[in-house]
């Protein structure tokens, strides 16, 4: 084993002692500590381990809290430079008071383009380099508001992460931002937000 593959590296978290605890009882019949024995062991215990930390790690661990956001009565072309500026594809909309009331993302600005429900982002862009049908020529003068897929889908920061997870994949979405009672919002969970934990199984996210 060199320096880089040290277990602390492998496994970046403490193992409790009731991790082993709960290991050694998942084990059946008598516990002989031979190697074979052993690594069955550390199996469990490792996967024990993963179980406790996972159901403990919730959205406000993993939400990112500088949030790009819009303004519900802001103008579509200010609203999609800011989108294009920060390279998001969707960001929540507040009102004054800052909470949530819908959420604006590519899939709003194409579905209301008046092209089909299965067209791409490259086929709107095809159309616009032809001035006379660019597609979005019939929402040019319209607000965010007015597109914005509304009520919002939002999760409050106490939400164990697996069930957020499991929530992204439900409603098909690729972000929820995360409130606070008063519906304010104070984050945001990204698919991706939840990829880098390694601590939620893939399948949870895939569609």
């Amino acid at each position: 084993m060199t320096k880089d593959d040290s277990p602390g590296d492998a496994h970046p978290f403490d193992i409790a002692d009731q991790d082993i605890y709960d290991a050694m009882k998942a084990m059946p019949g008598y516990l002989d500590i031979t190697p074979g024995d052993f690594k069955d062991l550390y199996k469990l215990v490792y996967e024990e381990a993963v179980k406790r930390i996972v159901e403990s790690v919730k959205a406000s661990d993993v939400m990112t809290t500088t949030v790009v956001t819009v303004d519900e009565g802001m103008l579509l072309q200010e609203a999609a430079d800011i989108m294009a500026s920060r390279g998001v594809s969707g960001v929540p909309v507040v009102d004054a008071a800052h909470q949530v009331v819908g959420v604006l993302s590519e899939r709003d600005f194409i579905s209301r383009m008046g092209t089909h429900s299965n067209t791409s982002f490259m086929d709107v862009v095809a159309r616009c380099l032809d001035i006379k049908s660019c597609a979005a020529i019939g929402i040019r003068d319209k607000k965010v508001a007015d597109i914005m897929s509304t009520p919002a889908v939002t999760i409050e920061g106490t939400m164990r992460l697996p069930d957020v997870a499991a929530l992204l994949k439900k409603k098909q979405i690729n972000r929820v931002p995360v409130v606070d009672q008063e519906h304010k919002l104070v984050g945001i969970v990204s698919r991706e937000d939840i990829v880098h934990t390694s601590l939620v199984p893939q399948g949870l996210l895939k569609e």
